[in-house]
């Protein structure tokens, strides 16, 4: 019952979603999609327990789900094609109703300033073990263009979370990874409106939402070995030798190996933002504010 709760949840929030970029209300390109459709319909990849992760920039509260009314209606209804995602415990669990409605449409309630060792992280972790998709907003939080940080004149997105390197250091086979880039919903669901207009998507808007091609597994192991990192998470699932040595009975010290892993946690993460905006360079141009004209 759970189960079928959870795709019919799916379900309803996708054809939602797809009926408002069909109606004529905003217009929205869609560049590369079957990178993510080739990943999500490989069989052989789940059997040998390798997830999916999409990394993307979050520019508006409707990122996700809209961005997802993009994909044909059968991935909706099978729990291997549709997304987990990760969300702040104090915007989307607020009341018993948002609870069950975010629960079965597969978000892991995350609580901000709990750091990364919290039951969200470790339950993305579980589902890429399972051949499962991760959608993920390295940033945290919504952040539109015209607060990203420049330098001169060329803006960068705000540092990504150290959650996602654990999270991709610590499967036990390295995921797919594949970086995504929206555009335009931050015209959809401006930031900063006054009562009850942030509540109300803008009309008219051109919405864009391209994806990468795979980071190479390469570029994370390199990294990884560079640091001589030794995973917290053994092939079979269970604690490593290290991690029980680090973390003795689950409380995180800081021993000097402690210090090591946040480096090697902080190098695999910048590899992830650096490659999603390369990608939104090359949608949006150096300011990262719309598409190329």
């Amino acid at each position: 019952m759970a189960e079928l709760l959870s795709t019919a949840t799916i379900t309803a929030t996708g054809l939602l979603c797809k009926a408002f970029l069909n109606s004529g209300l905003c217009s929205i390109t869609v560049s590369n999609l079957h990178i993510l459709l080739d990943a999500l319909r490989n069989d052989e990849r789940r059997r040998h327990g390798q997830g999916v992760v999409t990394v993307a920039n979050h520019i508006s509260t409707l990122d996700d789900p809209l961005a997802w009314g993009t994909l044909p209606i059968e991935l909706y209804l099978n729990s291997n094609t549709t997304r987990w995602s990760l969300g702040a415990s104090e915007i989307m669990f607020t009341n018993p109703l948002f609870s069950a409605f975010f629960r079965k449409g597969q978000v892991l309630e995350t609580f901000r300033g709990k750091g990364i060792f919290q039951p969200s992280v470790d339950i993305a972790i579980k589902r890429l073990n399972e051949g499962h998709w991760v959608h993920l907003f390295g940033e945290g939080k919504v952040n539109q263009p015209p607060d990203y940080p420049r330098t001169n004149g060329v803006a960068r997105l705000p540092r990504f979370k150290w959650g996602v390197g654990r999270i991709l250091m610590e499967t036990a086979v390295p995921p797919l990874i594949i970086p995504m880039w929206l555009t335009g919903f931050d015209k959809l669901m401006p930031e900063h409106r006054s009562f009850p207009h942030k509540y109300f998507p803008r009309l008219g808007v051109r919405l864009g939402v391209a994806f990468g091609v795979p980071i190479p597994v390469e570029e994370i192991t390199a990294a990884l070995s560079a640091r001589s990192y030794v995973p917290l998470i053994g092939e079979d699932g269970t604690n490593s030798k290290l991690s029980n040595e680090l973390y003795p009975g689950g409380r995180v010290g800081r021993t000097p190996h402690k210090r090591h892993m946040d480096v090697a946690r902080s190098d695999v993460t910048a590899i992830i933002q650096r490659a999603v905006e390369a990608l939104g360079r090359r949608v949006s141009g150096d300011l990262l504010n719309d598409f190329r004209s």
